[in-house]
């Protein structure tokens, strides 16, 4: 993100490079990064003559040097963008006599999304000496929450801690389905106000009573009642709670909590760390802790692989997913 803000302030400044080369796993910048530079580098009276969108699927390399070789129409630059550019990529070396002196009044943008350029490389390595080369990593889930809160930060609002982790549970890491879902928010809270799970449960849909967050809390507190609700709220919504993301989400719960038996430095810091989870939720996870044994975790993480494969048709013998949510809870209590 620091990366994309310096990219972002160079633009501001005038400090504009011929080549922008935006490649990586994570689309989310990728986008912002192609969009500023759309809808900023120009004036409007400018982007006729002078801005051209192409796409990798239907254009060549050739095309697009040729396109980048033109001389602006009474502008001081011309802007290429070059979109789904990774459709180019048994091709994309042909590029390097360009990388090598590339037209200083074109704005070359690639937005190679998904893959990314070896750096090693001479191709890479021109394209960063004389422009830009951005690579868009994908977050960790661990990473997501700190994401959103510094998103909305900028934004001037804030964000519970419990409805942060909904956000991550039920959108994982995909920055811009995140984004989406937080610009709805913004669009209805005043600035200045913090996204509770009710307002989550309200305009994203999400029940902040039954989802496998809560499912989760259940299991940690040894709640029967609660756990078995939740289940069976579950089984009459299946296409809002897969089978195969409650069971995976299940297991991940389990096998953070392995790791807490195992931690010898039970630093509150340390086990956030460790178990990639916000602070504020290490109260459940203690409760957790004292409520299944290490041998009871080993063997639960066990019979969840079991659940995991029959929910994927392997051996369940038509079992719905009732059924397998019942088997699933009983095999976590007994």
């Amino acid at each position: 993100m620091d990366e994309v803000v310096k990219i972002v302030n160079d633009i501001k400044s005038g400090n504009i490079k011929p080549i922008y080369f935006l490649m990586g796993e994570e689309p989310y910048y990728i986008d912002k990064l192609s969009d500023y530079i759309e809808e900023k580098v120009l004036t409007e009276e400018e982007k006729g003559f002078n801005q051209t969108v192409l796409y990798g699927r239907d254009v060549s390399i050739e095309d697009i040097i040729s396109t980048a070789k033109r001389y602006p129409m009474m502008a001081e630059r011309q802007v290429v963008i070059v979109k789904e550019a990774q459709d180019l990529i048994r091709t994309i070396d042909k590029l390097e006599n360009y990388a090598e002196n590339p037209m200083s009044s074109t704005v070359l943008v690639f937005c190679y999304k998904y893959k990314t350029l070896d750096k090693r490389k001479k191709l890479t390595k021109l394209l960063a000496k004389h422009g830009v080369v951005y690579e868009s990593k994908k977050l960790y889930e661990n990473q997501v929450g700190e994401w959103i809160k510094r998103v909305l930060a900028g934004k001037k609002y804030s964000i519970e801690p419990k409805a942060n982790a909904m956000l991550v549970e039920f959108l994982g890491t995909d920055l811009s389905k995140i984004n989406n879902e937080l610009e709805k928010l913004q669009i209805i809270l005043p600035a200045g106000s913090t996204i509770t799970p009710k307002h989550i449960e309200e305009n994203i849909g999400f029940s902040k009573d039954f989802n496998v967050f809560e499912l989760r809390k259940a299991l940690g507190e040894r709640n029967q009642l609660k756990a078995y609700t939740i289940a069976e709220n579950f089984a009459q919504n299946p296409k809002d709670n897969p089978m195969v993301m409650t069971t995976s989400l299940v297991f991940g719960f389990f096998i953070q909590l392995l790791k807490y038996h195992g931690l010898k430095d039970r630093n509150p810091k340390n086990v956030a760390a460790v178990l990639g989870v916000n602070p504020f939720f290490l109260k459940e996870y203690d409760v957790a802790l004292k409520n299944y044994p290490m041998k009871k975790v080993s063997q639960i993480i066990g019979a969840l692989r079991d659940i995991d494969v029959k929910s994927k048709g392997v051996g369940a013998n038509a079992l719905s997913q009732s059924d397998l949510l019942r088997e699933m809870l009983y095999k976590i209590f007994n």
